[in-house]
């Protein structure tokens, strides 16, 4: 079986592309969030690294995390896997990017808001669709107000909609919109060569670190309360149950308001 995580070293070692590779959606199961760890648990022994970027193989970025790992027997287990990463990706304080065509969804989202750059090409597809399933995001409902403010997180979250690129770019979520994929992969390329590449690998890390203060405050601090919510609170209500249930099952969810 092939590896879900390419890793692919640059410009000497000072950039490391992780791709998601499990097209066309390069969901976010146990098995690629154990190798992406793996990844970011290798960074950290390498000084050179000045960005990590984060693209997804074929057409899209992510549509999300699995699922079927999202049922309560499943859930504990997930989110201890998955918030794993946000608190891997703190810890390292490489400046990050993720580099989005079409849909970026639930935890590819998520992993997307977690880095410093977001760029995007014109067939991208930035949402939180968590709501339509009963459930809620808990690094978005983190990490949205901080980057686009409360309304505009709120506008995402409650309603679980997708904002396009260009209105992502509007909201202040994404840095640059590019025509197309390639476009955009030469762009960030350029982009990184001019404003991270004749910087210092160590500066850059203490300037995450600085400029991150509140930010990995929150995210170490408040991500267990939101996962204790998701797991003790919401999980023991119907109607949470029945949203992931009438997924796998192809059918429209039958609420009872609790």
């Amino acid at each position: 079986m092939a590896d879900k995580i390419l890793i692919e070293s640059l410009h000497d070692g000072q950039v490391v592309s992780l791709t998601l590779n499990a097209p066309k959606a390069n969901v976010l199961d146990a098995e690629m969030m154990t190798d992406l760890q793996k990844a970011l648990d290798g960074l950290a022994e390498q000084p050179d690294v000045k960005i990590v970027t984060f693209t997804g193989a074929g057409d899209h970025f992510s549509f999300g995390a699995s699922v079927p790992e999202h049922t309560k027997e499943k859930a504990p287990e997930m989110l201890r896997q998955f918030h794993g990463l946000f608190y891997a990706l703190a810890d390292l304080a490489i400046p990050t990017a993720a580099l989005i065509s079409g849909q970026c969804l639930g935890g590819g989202m998520e992993l997307a808001l977690m880095c410093n750059f977001l760029f995007a090409d014109k067939s991208a597809k930035l949402g939180q669709p968590e709501i339509q399933l009963g459930v809620f995001a808990p690094p978005a409902s983190l990490l949205l107000a901080m980057k686009i403010g409360q309304a505009k997180a709120d506008d995402l979250l409650l309603t679980g909609r997708a904002a396009s690129a260009d209105e992502a770019h509007a909201m202040g979520l994404v840095a640059q919109v590019f025509e197309d994929r390639e476009s955009m992969m030469a762009g960030v390329e350029a982009w990184a060569e001019k404003h991270i590449l004749p910087r210092s690998a160590s500066s850059l890390r203490y300037a995450v670190k600085a400029a991150r203060l509140e930010f990995n405050n929150v995210v170490k601090n408040k991500l267990q309360q939101q996962e204790r919510m998701y797991l003790d609170e919401l999980m023991a209500t119907h109607d949470a149950n029945e949203g992931i249930q009438s997924f796998l099952e192809r059918r429209k969810p039958e609420w009872k308001n609790e």
